[in-house]
């Protein structure tokens, strides 16, 4: 049974896209990171928990309804992503996961990351156009 309503419209529409890229990120960040020893598992998780706020800003934004508040909240994914990046540059740098494993996040956050760069570009557009509905009913 498919459940879909206006409140659950950022999977289908331009931030679906970004939003499922997102959840790939988090599903092979969990993978590599969960393989952190035991002295690290901090770290894992905080850089766990940042990729994994990149999907949940970007529904929660859309979820608001208002354009502004949208806006404010795909601002925070992309804060999300600078932070997850970071984590990632750190692990590399000290050996803590491998090159290909770098290699292999890193190309699917900076697809994330210009995925929202656009996202946040066309609903700025919107904006200015004032062409975005915030409200439930027509």
């Amino acid at each position: 049974m498919e459940r879909k309503n206006i409140n659950r419209g950022f999977n289908p529409d331009k931030s679906g896209r970004v939003w499922q890229d997102s959840i790939s990120l988090y599903i092979s960040a969990c993978k590599i990171l969960s393989e952190f020893p035991f002295e690290l598992k901090k770290v894992a998780s905080n850089s766990i928990d940042a990729v994994h706020s990149i999907s949940r800003n970007i529904s929660g934004g859309y979820c608001r309804r208002s354009l502004k508040e949208y806006l404010h909240y795909l601002n925070y994914a992309l804060g999300s992503c600078g932070e997850f990046h970071s984590c990632t540059i750190s692990f590399k740098e000290t050996k803590q996961i491998t090159e290909e494993e770098f290699e292999q996040i890193d190309k699917l956050a900076y697809k994330v990351e210009n995925e929202l760069i656009k996202l946040i570009g066309s609903l700025e557009v919107k904006l200015t156009k004032g062409e975005w509905q915030e409200r439930f009913s027509n």
